[in-house]
C-alpha cells in the first residue's frame, strides 16, 4: 500500500509540474498499435527483412549497425520507417493524461509519434526536440527543435508551456532517429559533458526528479541515456517496474537513488481511469 501511495504522490507531482515523466516503449504499447513497441520486436522485424549474423540477433543496435554497414543507411531508414508506418492505435491513457495536465517537460524514449498526436498538432502551447542521426549527412547537429505544427526552430522555445523531448528521435517519414552504433558513437563521446542534451531540456529538469514509466534499463545504452538526461535534476527519482531486476538494473537504481515501485504499468492506467470516472 505504501508503494501505491507513493505512486499517487508521484503522479500528482507530474500533474503539478514538479516531476518529469520519462516514458519507455511499454507506454507506447498501451496504444494497441501494430507498430513495434519493444526493442526486440523492432529487431525481429528488421531481421525478417535482412539476414543478420547470429551474434546480432535480438540486439536492435547491433542489427541496425549491420544493416547500415552492409545495406547502407537508406535501407535502414526505410525498414524502420516502414515498421512504424501503420495505422495509429487507439487512445493511450498515459499520453492522454499528460496531454491534459501539460507538464513542463515529458521525455519519451521510444521512436513513434503517438505522444505528439496526443498533445495535438493544432495547439501552440507545446513543441518538441528530437535527437537526430549524424550518420548519412542528415545534419551536423545532435538534435532539432520543432513547433507543434512541425515548423523547425533554431532551439526549443523557453516560453512553451510544455516540451516533449524525444532523445532517440522519430521513425517517421520526416524524422530522423538514432539506432545504429554509428549513430551513437559521437553522441556517447560528448554526452558526459551534456553537449547532445538540449539546453532547454537541461533547464527544465533542474530541481525536478523523474518518474520512469514503462522503461527497462537492462541495456547499457538505455542506462547511459537515462543517466545523462537525469543528470543535475532533482532528487527522489521513482520508477514503476514490475518483476525481478537484472543486476545491472539494480546497480543503476542504486547509483541514481531511484526508488522502485514493483508494480505493472496497469497500476498507473487504473489510477487514471478512476480519476476520469
Amino acid at each position: 500500500m505504501a508503494d501505491l501511495d507513493l505512486l499517487d504522490t508521484a503522479m500528482a507531482e507530474v500533474a503539478q509540474g514538479k516531476r518529469v515523466p520519462y516514458l519507455g516503449a511499454e507506454v507506447s504499447a498501451l496504444s494497441g498499435s501494430e507498430a513495434p513497441s519493444t526493442p526486440p520486436a523492432l529487431s525481429a522485424i528488421l531481421e525478417s527483412k535482412v539476414r543478420v549474423p547470429r551474434r546480432a540477433v535480438g540486439n536492435l543496435w547491433a542489427v541496425a549497425q549491420y544493416i547500415e554497414s552492409r545495406k547502407f543507411r537508406g535501407t535502414l531508414n526505410k525498414l524502420v520507417r516502414d515498421a512504424f508506418a501503420v495505422p495509429p492505435g487507439g487512445a493511450n491513457p498515459v499520453y492522454d493524461w499528460l496531454a491534459r495536465v501539460r507538464p513542463p517537460m515529458v521525455v519519451d524514449s521510444w521512436y513513434d509519434d503517438a505522444i505528439l498526436r496526443a498533445f495535438g498538432p493544432g495547439r501552440d502551447d507545446w513543441g518538441y526536440v528530437q535527437g537526430v542521426s549524424r550518420s548519412g549527412g542528415w545534419t551536423e547537429d545532435y538534435y532539432r527543435a520543432f513547433t507543434a505544427g512541425g515548423g523547425e526552430l533554431d532551439a526549443a522555445d523557453p516560453n512553451w508551456p510544455s516540451l516533449i523531448y524525444k532523445p532517440h528521435g522519430l521513425a517517421t517519414a520526416e524524422g530522423s532517429f538514432l539506432m545504429s552504433d554509428a549513430d551513437y558513437v559521437e553522441v556517447l563521446t560528448e554526452i558526459d559533458i551534456q553537449t547532445p542534451i538540449p539546453e532547454e531540456v537541461q533547464n527544465r529538469r533542474t530541481g525536478r526528479p523523474f518518474l520512469f514509466l514503462g522503461c527497462r534499463f537492462d541495456d547499457q545504452l538505455l542506462r547511459i541515456y537515462a543517466r545523462q538526461i537525469a543528470k543535475r535534476s532533482g532528487t527522489g527519482h521513482i520508477a514503476v517496474i514490475p518483476g525481478p531486476l537484472t543486476k545491472m538494473e539494480e546497480k543503476f537504481f542504486e547509483e541514481l537513488s531511484i526508488t522502485r515501485i514493483d508494480a505493472p504499468l496497469s497500476e498507473v492506467t487504473e489510477r487514471l481511469t478512476v480519476a476520469e470516472g
